[in-house]
């Protein structure tokens, strides 16, 4: 499982060309689900993602989580983040989760951060989605759940 971690101003969501869900300021985590992945990569990337510590404390340094700052998540799905690029120009994503099991641990992410206390929206599993935000910093992190469960990367 790959996350694009992003912290944000404000992030707000349309799905099929209606507004949905928006967050105030937080992380933006745009969350790939892949072919192998389980219940237990779903729970390492939350649980590190929920008590990440990205913004900034009085003296500037990064030092603060979301609790610390009443900050948000807004975690949408995204594939692509499955791509295999190693061969011509238009990549493939069969490393991608089917999509009925991408579903299923995309909620199951999204559950274990609202079960950790982070307040959460989320997009629409497999809707055309528009996303305006503002990145604050930018800071962006990318976090695959292989390294957690120290695994090598394939």
């Amino acid at each position: 499982m790959i996350a694009v971690i992003q912290r944000v101003g404000a992030t707000a969501l349309t799905a099929n060309g209606e507004p949905y869900s928006e967050i105030s300021h937080g992380f933006l985590v745009l969350l790939g689900v892949l072919s192998g992945d389980d219940e237990t990569d779903a729970k390492l990337l939350s649980d590190k993602i929920a008590k990440l510590r990205v913004f900034s404390d009085e003296n500037g340094k990064m030092n603060r989580s979301l609790s610390d700052v009443d900050g948000e998540v807004m975690v949408v799905s995204n594939f692509t983040l499955a791509a295999n690029y190693r061969h011509g120009n238009r990549p493939d994503f069969l490393c991608a989760a089917p999509p009925a099991e991408a579903d299923r641990l995309y909620r199951l992410f999204i559950e274990n951060l609202k079960g950790a206390g982070v307040p959460t929206a989320s997009g629409v599993f497999g809707a055309d989605m528009q996303i305006r935000t503002t990145a604050d910093g930018p800071v962006t992190i990318v976090m695959d759940s292989a390294v957690l469960r120290k695994e090598p990367k394939s």
